[in-house]
């Protein structure tokens, strides 16, 4: 924060709008500590509050915007691509998946306070088809519900986010040891989080014509086919395999002890 005080102070709404919109994409900026930070610069006169909150609001509007339409166009390729910077892309479709399972349309009131909700909801809701009128108004009142928490908190306290940056200057040496020896913790971190998930990458599969060409000539069913897109009953005119059940994802310690015991059971999803 000591550097972005400084920086936003005389780059003002560029710099403001440039940190929104790159957090929004995706991008690992910090777009709640730029907010903060301009509240803090607009208590001392430097920027307009009202400015701050519009352009930061209008920046990250842009931002879910542009997930949207790629998400809504693309289905759940951007998704599954956002998730491959997860350590286990499973568990992060599936996390942001079961926030609107839960809470549907109101997801998106408080998915800015969430990472990795935050960057998975708009893509999200364009995959599922949710309605461009339906999700601007929400994720509108969202931003504008994160801005104004962190622009009004650098506000009121500006002085004392003054006072905590002189003190990171006076301990810059202390400060820069942490800093890399949390950096070095956390790759350390990801490689073993990275070495445990890579056994799902053995995950036994099946050629597509194999299955079809099997079920084609049977006459009595040895064989289940299991729908467990965790999407979907979301979109009701999605296309399925004939004859596949489904198995909802968020549910299935229920729904296995459902299964017969003496078929073959083939998955797919996304």
């Amino acid at each position: 924060m000591d550097d972005l005080l400084p920086l936003i102070s005389r780059h003002g709404y560029i710099l403001l709008a440039a940190v929104c919109l790159a957090e929004a994409i995706g991008l690992p900026l910090p777009a709640a500590i730029a907010i903060l930070t301009a509240g803090a610069v607009a208590a001392y006169g430097k920027l307009h509050l009202y400015s701050v909150f519009g352009v930061s609001v209008l920046a990250i509007i842009a931002g879910d915007l542009l997930l949207y339409f790629t998400g809504r166009a693309s289905g759940w390729a951007l998704l599954g691509f956002l998730c491959r910077l997860s350590a286990n892309p499973e568990t992060c479709i599936l996390r942001s998946a079961e926030y609107f399972y839960r809470r549907g349309k109101q997801t998106l009131l408080f998915a800015k306070f969430i990472p990795g909700i935050n960057t998975m909801s708009p893509p999200l809701a364009g995959s599922m088809k949710m309605r461009l009128g339906d999700f601007l108004q929400y994720d509108t009142i969202g931003a504008a519900f994160y801005v104004s928490a962190y622009m009004f908190g650098g506000y009121i306290f500006s002085d004392a986010l003054r006072a905590i940056t002189r003190g990171f200057r006076s301990a810059g040496s202390a400060a820069e040891m942490v800093l890399g020896v949390g950096l070095a913790a956390y790759i350390v971190y990801r490689v073993w989080i990275y070495r445990k998930y890579r056994m799902l990458d053995g995950v036994p599969r099946v050629p597509v014509e194999e299955l079809a060409r099997r079920l084609a000539l049977e006459e009595t069913p040895t064989v289940i086919v299991a729908d467990v897109r965790s999407h979907g009953y979301y979109d009701a005119d999605s296309e399925r395999i004939a004859g596949s059940i489904r198995l909802e994802p968020n549910n299935l310690e229920e729904e296995i002890k459902n299964l017969p015991h003496d078929r073959e059971i083939y998955l797919y999803c996304t």
